[in-house]
């Protein structure tokens, strides 16, 4: 009876030890971390904003030589500007934009316009719109008061004869 009850024992822990852990960790490493969005743009492509590139203010050298240096900015499905050019384009790309689309440009690099390397924008200088108000400012916006002269307007002519 007593090589039975070894036997038993013995079989009882032979079963238990193919379900006892081993000891050995055998869980997967965690995945790395996907690569941070970068700051250049290297060729032609639609590039996801946050995930493929920070949004920003880039400028490209230009064209491909022999092209035009197309680029696209969508906000959604919704375009919210574009350009094609032969010049060297500067794109403020906004946190809010969620893809950059550009062709046969070259590269686009992030720039740092808290310095003077940053175009300045056009348009038209302050006060331009003085004159213009001043005729049409009853019209544009009734009860309004229209803007004086600048001390470098010139005098206003005589009324005409009737």
């Amino acid at each position: 009876m007593r090589t039975t009850s070894t036997f038993a024992a013995a079989a009882i822990l032979a079963v238990v030890g193919v379900w006892a852990p081993t000891g050995v960790a055998s869980a997967e490493p965690a995945p790395a971390p996907p690569p941070a969005p970068k700051t250049t743009i290297d060729g032609d492509g639609t590039f996801k904003v946050g995930t493929d590139i920070v949004p920003g203010v880039y400028k490209s050298a230009g064209p491909i030589e022999g092209s035009a240096c197309y680029w696209k900015r969508l906000s959604g499905n919704e375009m919210v500007d574009n350009g094609l050019t032969k010049k060297a384009p500067v794109v403020t790309i906004d946190p809010t934009d969620t893809t950059f689309t550009t062709n046969d440009c070259q590269q686009w690099q992030l720039t740092d316009c808290s310095q003077s390397a940053c175009p300045k924008p056009s348009g038209m200088p302050p006060g331009a719109l003085g004159p213009l108000l001043s005729i049409l400012g009853g019209q544009i916006n009734p009860g309004a008061t229209a803007p004086g002269p600048s001390a470098d307007a010139p005098a206003p002519g005589p009324a005409p004869a009737g």
